[in-house]
């Protein structure tokens, strides 16, 4: 038995390290999308997407390692989708703050989980959530994120008071495109197709291009930009104030619930939750999470943590752990490659193929309602019965 197989256990959760390369390559497929769609959302920031771009790959990288060398679970780590487009949309273009005061927030937030994970109460407020909420939480997220796609591609606008939401001009060409681009990323996943994700955002791309919404890109390859106009350029005297609070709570609300969702989610599914519906030795990820949710933002990104498409993986790698540490090799590469998150802004992802993945994405969410089905039928029939409404 290898060094990797002892450490990381692999005859005793009845895997290979063939069987878990495939998972970290399947992992890495059905998320790699974040490289270009994080940097995307969060220009609308201010940020600027080539060094937001390596901040993202980097924040990867750290988390996908630390997950699989200390935490030893297979759930892969990067920016969050929602908390960037709350970020981007809300706290920056809404509210008026500036970029490096709401990444000043977010590390304020990482910092109190690291502070709460060490003293073991977040595990304790964990653990005290009744499991129904647990997983709603997710569901809410997920109609949040579906709305900013929605938006963002033109389906829906903003109206007026009363009638807040209208619909969009639904003939237009970049609306057509998103439209086609989510149902094409819907019919892959459906039919799951190893990296459905990347592959309807790259064909929704391909379609606006051969369509003329967008110019020509003027180059394929380059070196990745450099991280000096984002790193560690926290406005900490902006987020320490009065004002700036409901900004950091809602972070920290947010970050909080979303981690929670996903990792009592995908322990699920990986069969690790004990007879209680815990996740035992819950506080290595969760210490992984918010390592990674102070580091993101002091490299010019928004909230890091555990991805809901680490699922796929599970279920090509049967629920083992050294294919989170290859997904961040996967994503090393993506610096060398940089020059595909050139000819994505350049061939005007925005407003097609970049928000088809929040529409999808949220739209996925409200799966966990087939579990909270199954416990309290009742309240699941008055949500819907109300969402419908």
């Amino acid at each position: 038995m290898s060094a990797m197989e002892r450490f990381f256990q692999l005859e005793q959760h009845g895997t290979t390290v063939s069987r878990e390369i495939i998972a970290g390559l399947t992992t890495f497929t059905t998320m790699s999308y974040i490289v270009v769609v994080n940097p995307a959302i969060l220009s609308n920031a201010g940020i600027p997407a080539g060094p937001c771009f390596v901040a993202t790959v980097v924040a990867a990288v750290f988390g996908c390692t630390l997950m699989g060398l200390y935490a030893n679970r297979p759930f892969a780590i990067a920016p969050y989708m929602g908390e960037n487009a709350f970020i981007a949309f809300t706290v920056c273009q809404q509210l008026g703050y500036k970029w490096q005061t709401a990444l000043a927030a977010i590390f304020i937030a990482g910092a109190l989980f690291v502070l709460l994970t060490v003293l073991r109460l977040r595990q304790w407020v964990v653990e005290a959530v009744p499991v129904s909420l647990r997983y709603s939480f997710a569901v809410g997220i997920g109609l949040f994120l579906t709305f900013i796609g929605l938006n963002q591609t033109g389906i829906v606008t903003l109206g007026v008071a009363g009638a807040p939401v209208r619909a969009g001009h639904l003939t237009t060409a970049p609306v057509l495109v998103a439209i086609s681009g989510f149902l094409l990323l819907s019919v892959l996943v459906i039919r799951k197709v190893r990296g459905a994700i990347l592959l309807g955002i790259i064909a929704t791309a391909v379609i606006a291009f051969a369509a003329g919404i967008v110019a020509t890109p003027t180059k394929f390859v380059s070196l990745p930009p450099g991280l000096g106009p984002i790193l560690w350029k926290l406005d900490f005297h902006g987020a320490l104030t009065w004002s700036a609070f409901p900004i950091v709570l809602t972070i920290f609300i947010m970050a909080f619930v979303d981690t929670m969702g996903t990792l009592i989610g995908l322990s699920a599914r990986a069969g690790f939750l004990d007879k209680d519906g815990n996740l035992p030795q819950i506080e290595r990820p969760m210490l992984v999470d918010a390592l990674s949710t102070c580091l993101a933002p002091a490299m010019g990104t928004t909230t890091s943590g555990a991805y809901v498409e680490s699922a796929t993986g599970i279920e090509s790698g049967r629920t083992d752990r050294p294919d989170r540490s290859g997904c961040c090799g996967l994503f090393c590469l993506d610096l060398v490659l940089c020059a595909l998150r050139d000819f994505n802004s350049s061939a005007g992802l925005r407003p097609g193929a970049d928000h088809c993945r929040p529409v999808h994405a949220g739209a996925n969410r409200p799966h966990r309602l087939q579990r909270l089905l199954l416990i309290y039928p009742r309240v699941c029939r008055d949500y819907l019965d109300v969402f419908y409404l």
